[in-house]
Parts: C-alpha cells; structure tokens; sequence
C-alpha cells in the first residue's frame, strides 16, 4: 500500500479498529485527501495508530471537508517500539524543524528541547513541531508519533532523568565509542546548542552517572547534523539490540 496515502488517526478520536468500522476524519485531513491528493470516493488509503496498528481504509464519502473512511482489513500489527528520547537545545526555527522532522525519521520516541546556558532561541511552537513530527511518521511509515515536551531547563531535565537509562551526550572531541543500550531500557540522546556546552555545563554532564559521552568524530558539526549523527549511531544499537532479544 505504499503508493496511497498514510494518515495518522489518534487513539483518543476514534474507536478500535476493526474491519467494517467506518469513522469520519478530521476537515484538515479530508482537506487534503481531496484537494491535495486528489482522492475520490473509492479510493484506498492507510490509516495507523500505535495502539492499532495500519489498516487498509477506502474513502466512502468526501466532499470539502468531510471525509467518511471504512475499514477494510489490518496491514500492519502494532509493535512495541524501543523508547528513544532526543534531548536538544532548539535553534533557529528552520533547523529546529529540521530535527524534529529527521528525528521522527530515525526513531524518537520523545523530543525534549531544554534551555542551556548558550541557547539563543526560548521559544518553541509546538503545535508546528508536532504537526511536522506527525507529517514525517505518515512519510516514513512508522506507527507511532513521537510525543514534544514543553521547554524546560536542561538542569530539570537532568535531576528527572532515570537512572537506568543511558543518556549518550555528544561532546565535542570525546574519545569514548558509543556503547550499546541496555535491553528493554530504552536510552537518551542529548544535542547542545550551537557553539557547544558551556565548560560548566560539561563538567555537570559529566559528574552524571547515566550521561555516556558520544564521539561524533573529530570535526565540529552542526548541531541539526549532530542530532542526525547521533541518533543514527544510537538508533543502530537500539535496533541490534532489539533484533538479538525478539
């Protein structure tokens, strides 16, 4: 089904489903079945929740911004997916979406973006960011939208942090190799902001028992590129791991 569109349908709004079910969308999605996809009555769409899964629907009735979709059979079962939490300073409002959308693709579970000592931007809209995180999982064909925390200090995130779960911190010039998660913990993925951790903010994150220093390599990057490097070297563990354990 991968050439007919995906849609997410949140858990809260409908029913579980089940074939035969018929449920109406949202005018922002019947929208743009109709006037950006072209859809007509007839048509097969996929339509996924973490909770249910990705069914197979077909489009009963749309017309503006009303949509009726029926179930038609399940494509895809639920799975438990690892929890991967992506901690990161917000940046400038193109490169923060740039994280959030490429974080989604790669596997978070949980964005929280925190304040440091040298973030320049205080401000998130997360409405936005959590329409581009919905916007990349139908893209990339995962069943779960990653949730956005509010934006807090990087000193509360840390005091709230488990302490069974590695949060990996890519420092600048580290020397350590990122070592693979625990099973069935899950783990963390911290991004500064550009311009790096603050030599106080450093020696903090290092006095943390779960913070695991991450080498990136011997060049500076981007923090947008960091989170990307990051999270696919962590990612990577995760699904190994996960693989060996299944």
């Amino acid at each position: 089904m991968r050439d007919c569109p995906r849609l997410f349908i949140p858990p809260a709004h409908i029913a579980p489903m089940a074939v035969d079910a018929v449920f109406d969308l949202e005018p922002g999605q019947a929208h743009y079945l109709g006037t950006v996809m072209r859809q007509q009555a007839g048509a097969v769409v996929e339509v996924f929740n973490a909770r249910d899964g990705a069914w197979q629907g077909v489009i009963e009735h749309l017309r503006r911004d009303r949509c009726r979709i029926r179930v038609v059979e399940q494509a895809r079962a639920p799975a438990a997916t690892p929890g991967l939490c992506l901690v990161f300073a917000p940046l400038k409002r193109d490169a923060t979406e740039t994280v959030i959308r490429m974080g989604t693709e790669l596997g978070v579970t949980r964005f929280r973006p925190v304040v440091t000592e040298r973030t320049n931007t205080h401000r998130i809209n997360a409405d936005r960011l959590s329409s581009i995180a919905t916007e990349a999982t139908e893209q990339c064909e995962r069943l779960d939208v990653p949730t956005i925390d509010a934006l807090a200090p990087l000193t509360t995130v840390l005091s709230q942090w488990p302490d069974d779960t590695a949060l990996f911190a890519a420092l600048e010039r580290m020397p350590q190799a990122v070592a693979a998660p625990a099973p069935h913990v899950g783990c963390g993925v911290l991004i500064g902001p550009e311009g790096g951790f603050s030599p106080r903010e450093h020696e903090m994150l290092c006095r943390q028992a779960f913070v695991r220093p991450l080498s990136l390599g011997a060049l500076v990057l981007r923090a947008d590129t960091a989170a990307a490097a990051a999270l696919a070297l962590v990612g990577s563990g995760l699904k190994a791991l996960c693989g060996k354990t299944s």
